[in-house]
């Protein structure tokens, strides 16, 4: 695996705004950009705006993105790339060549959040690196309480503490700390409909289990200012409550169930406020 970001881009409004959110991730990061176009021929109504550029536009649009990005990220190392084959297939060659690759996605104002193709969601579903998906007008001043130069919203993590897995909390400590951003962790679990006869409090006993599960993260990164919350309900719910004040919503997909995205990580790419970073977990 190289250490690059890599971008899906066609010229387009939406895919340019994905692309700048890559190139700051690479700046955190400390990591060269690459501009992809993936595809023969225009990828007619795949519904994500990076694919369908007609083809003698292609050049031209890789060219201009990076033109934009270098003119605002002076210092940024970018590679322009133009890969044959079906879309969704180079796409997920891309990602197993990237720490990350951004997607962009037209979206609407308010929840009701991202409008996403076929083609996005398949590559979310079946690529094994992470995945971020940046819906149409993200700013680099969303990312930040004040303005663009003011401290970072914090990262939001879901967990599910059946299966906790180290590739997605690593990210999201590793985004956190790019960031210098705190890290809000969250569980959520529903009352079961009957008692399970245990003498333990069970809102107590999840929140003595995320503990245990982050304790020996909070000692690998121990400058990362963490939050912690069990909550009653519904995870998607909780977690697109928590992205109207996140910079990043991370969430995961577990590989062995196929090239598939769970209900929580389905709902919320399709109405997050920020930034959604699928991450597969074996």
């Amino acid at each position: 695996m190289q250490r690059i970001i890599t971008a899906g881009v066609d010229g387009s409004v939406e895919s340019l705004d994905a692309a700048d959110w890559a190139a700051r991730e690479a700046l955190r990061r400390g990591l060269a950009l690459h501009l992809l176009h993936a595809g023969d021929e225009p990828a007619v109504g795949t519904g994500l705006p990076e694919l369908d550029a007609p083809a003698d536009r292609v050049g031209h649009a890789l060219d201009r993105a990076a033109r934009v990005l270098a003119f605002a990220h002076p210092t940024l190392e970018i590679v322009r790339r133009q890969v044959p084959g079906p879309p969704v297939a180079a796409l997920l060659t891309a990602a197993e060549c990237s720490e990350t690759l951004a997607l962009g996605s037209r979206g609407f104002t308010g929840f009701a959040g991202f409008l996403v193709g076929s083609v996005a969601l398949a590559v979310a579903a079946g690529a094994t690196r992470p995945v971020v998906l940046v819906r149409a007008g993200e700013r680099a001043e969303d990312e930040h309480w004040d303005s663009a130069a003011g401290p970072y919203r914090p990262v939001v993590l879901g967990i599910d503490l059946d299966h906790p897995c180290d590739e997605l909390i690593e990210y999201a400590f590793d985004a956190a700390t790019a960031r210098r951003a705190p890290l809000h962790v969250l569980h959520t679990w529903v009352v079961p409909l009957a008692p399970s006869g245990s003498a333990v409090d069970p809102e107590e006993e999840k929140a003595h289990a995320l503990a245990a599960t982050l304790t020996p993260w909070r000692h690998k990164f121990p400058d990362t200012d963490v939050t912690e919350r069990t909550m009653h309900g519904r995870a998607a719910h909780h977690l697109l409550m928590a992205s109207t004040k996140a910079s990043l919503l991370i969430v995961g997909r577990s590989i062995p169930s196929g090239a598939r995205l769970g209900p929580v990580a389905h709902s919320v790419i399709h109405h997050s406020l920020c930034p959604v970073a699928v991450v597969a977990h074996g």
